[in-house]
Parts: C-alpha cells; structure tokens; sequence
C-alpha cells in the first residue's frame, strides 16, 4: 500500500545532507570521503571546553533532568540577558528570551508566529536553507535579496527595496553570513534598519557565529543599533562554544512589548512543546560568563584553515573566492561552463575524488553564477589533501 505524502513537504530539499548520503553509499564501496560539507566543529578536531561540559555533566548528575519551564531555565536566560546587556540591546526583558532545541526549532516556531499562507520574510541569496524550507511548510515564501560578491558579499540595498512588498512580514539578515563568511558592515545594517522602519516590518537576525571572527573584525549585533525597531535575534552554543549536538538555542526579542500579542503566541508556541534539553541549559550560564580562553584558541585555529582554504581556493584555475571574515565557511565562485551546472561540478567532485562540497544552489546564489560551499573546519594536512584532490579535478 502507497501511503500519500502532503503537498507541502514534496518540494523540501536539503543540499548540505542530501550530497552527504551519496557521500555515505561511495563509502561503503571503500573510497576515503574527505568530508568538506557540514559545518559541525564537533566532527572534526573542536572540543566543547571543559567548564561547558561540567556544568552540563553536573547538572544531569545533579537530577536536572525534567521539563523545563518552556521558555527556559530561569539562571540560563539570565545569563543570556547579562550577554545582551553587554552587547549594547535595547529594550530587553527576562520575558523577551526563549530558549530552543537548537536554532532551528527557533526558526520553526518564529515563522509559524509571524507568516500566513501567501506571506512572505525578505531573505538573503545566499541563504540557510531552512528559512526556505519553513516558510515551503506554511504556504509561505522567502523572497531572495542578493548579496554582492563584488563587495564582500554585502546585501545589496538596492536589490532589497525592490524585492520588499505588502506581504513582507520580516527582513532576515545572518551576520556572519553562511553560507559566504561575510561580516557586515556598520552602514549596511544601518540602511536595513531604515528600510524595515520605512516598511514597518520586524527584523529577523541570526548571529549564531558572531564570536568567531578573523583579521581582527568587528561583529555589530543588529538590535544594539535600533531601540524602536523590533528585532528578533538567534543564537546559542552550537558555533561559537562548538556544542551543536546539545541542540541549545535561544530566541532574544528586542523592542517588543511581553505583553503583546506576538509575545504571548510565541510563548504559546513554546508552551505546546514543553521544553528544550534542561541539563545543557545549565551550561549557558558557564559558556556566557565563564572563562573564554578556548574561543580565542578556537578562533587561532579556524583562521589558520581559513588561510589554507582561501589560498588554495584562489589558485585554482576557473576558481575564485572572497575571503571570509567570519563563521567557518567559504563560497567559491566557479567561473567556467566546463563542469556544467553547480549540482554537477559538486557530484562530479565526490565521484572522481572523494571531496564533499556543497553546490552553491541548494543555497540560492544570483542567476548566471554558480558556486559552492566548503567548511574549513579540518586539520591543515585534510585540507591540503583535499585541495589536492579539487586541484587535479579541475585541472
């Protein structure tokens, strides 16, 4: 018997893990997989640092292992608070936080919030693609603003105020970007911040990786810059504490009312889940006021491999790239028809030599480029090993 599948959930594709199951099945046949695609510090040389891990360890072994209030542990908000304060956000309560399994239930829940059918959020190309796959569930549309290559992959204004419309009903901005490893700049989010004011729509900002930062650059976290607009800020462990299979996240909402009514259905949304993992939120508290010796060490690490993979990338004939500032990823631009479409030279890449990559469209890219996505995760000799293998398959 053939059970039928909804409407809504045939279009769902997701680049990162689908090319990885054929990865998997060259595997089995014994080919060595060089794996370049899944940005998870965790599988490669990154450890959780150690006062994170005791205060998790301590917490289960202390029996803090039931339902959590829903919007999470009272100590571990705080400290979320505490961080924010810091940061320079306006507007914030304890009331205004929410802690999630992971971003992506955040992701999850704010768009049930905030999109109707028909709706739609205004999203960078590139993008992560579960923004899209969301907004596919609920009938829902992400329309695509383009960042510039030529500018460091910056969001192209322009492009944004002609995409925005009446069915717009938030602006997402992921700063560091993935998939490109863009920071942006100061004047950059101040124009966004001008244009969701103008159209009177929130801002969606996800800043998972904005501790991991190269060449001495400056994160600016978006709702610091506005005390009117409301912003609605990502965050947690996975990136910059190298924690994601703890799946702790947190939702920050800056200039909003607790008392509102998209407050209240957020904390509905919350409710009809229970709760995210309790023990690991006691390690929030750790991770954000603990010591942070092991991010600067962390940070050392991934811009040496960051060095390697920019180097390598531009040497590459038909290959460019522009270096990334931030995150872990970079997003190589292919400039030659030989390799046909992304998909193609990605494919062809793990079948002639082992290298998982991801192609650029299963991101969103501007039409008529293709690209694809790396992490510069593994050690030096993986990476020079890998580059070694790209080298002589687009030779």
């Amino acid at each position: 018997m053939d059970i039928s599948v909804s409407g809504h959930t045939e279009k769902i594709k997701y680049a990162v893990r689908n090319i990885a199951r054929r990865a998997k099945e060259l595997e089995k046949q014994g080919k060595r997989i060089l794996y370049l695609n899944i940005g998870d510090p965790a599988k490669y040389d990154f450890k959780v640092p150690g006062h994170i891990v005791n205060a998790h360890c301590e917490a289960i072994c202390a029996d803090k292992n039931y339902y959590g209030f829903s919007s999470g542990v009272d100590e571990a908000r705080e400290a979320i608070a505490k961080d924010c304060r810091k940061k320079g956000f306006k507007n914030l309560s304890l009331e205004n936080i929410i802690i999630t399994t992971g971003i992506s239930e955040g992701i999850d829940i704010l768009l049930n919030v905030l999109l109707n059918p028909g709706d739609n959020i205004l999203a960078p190309s590139p993008n992560y693609p579960l923004y899209d796959i969301v907004a596919n569930k609920i009938g829902a549309q992400v329309v695509p603003y383009y960042l510039d290559e030529e500018n460091e992959w910056q969001p192209d204004i322009r492009d944004m105020k002609r995409k925005i419309n009446d069915r717009t009903k938030a602006i997402l901005v992921i700063n560091p970007n993935n998939p490109t490893g863009a920071v942006y700049k100061k004047e950059t989010l101040q124009q966004i911040i001008e244009l969701a004011a103008e159209r009177k729509v929130p801002i969606i900002s996800d800043e998972i990786y904005d501790k991991l930062l190269f060449d001495e650059e400056i994160h600016i976290p978006l709702a610091s810059m506005t005390d009117e607009i409301p912003v609605i800020t990502f965050n947690g462990l996975s990136k910059n504490y190298l924690a994601p299979g703890w799946r702790i996240g947190w939702i920050i909402e800056s200039n909003i009312n607790p008392r509102s009514q998209f407050a209240a259905t957020m904390s509905n949304m919350v409710d009809a889940r229970l709760s995210s993992p309790t023990p690991a939120q006691f390690a929030i508290k750790a991770a954000l006021e603990g010591s942070q010796d092991n991010l600067a060490s962390t940070i050392s690490k991934m811009q040496e491999r960051r060095n390697i993979a920019y180097e390598r990338l531009n040497k590459l004939n038909g290959i460019s790239c522009v270096k990334p500032k931030g995150a872990f990823y970079a997003f190589p631009r292919i400039n030659s028809d030989k390799y046909g479409t992304d998909e193609e030279f990605a494919l062809g890449l793990l079948q002639n030599e082992g290298v998982v990559v991801v192609h650029g469209s299963g991101f969103g890219q501007k039409p008529g480029t293709k690209h694809f996505r790396l992490v510069f995760l593994p050690k030096p000799d993986i990476l020079h090993e890998a580059f070694d293998r790209i080298e002589r398959f687009v030779a």
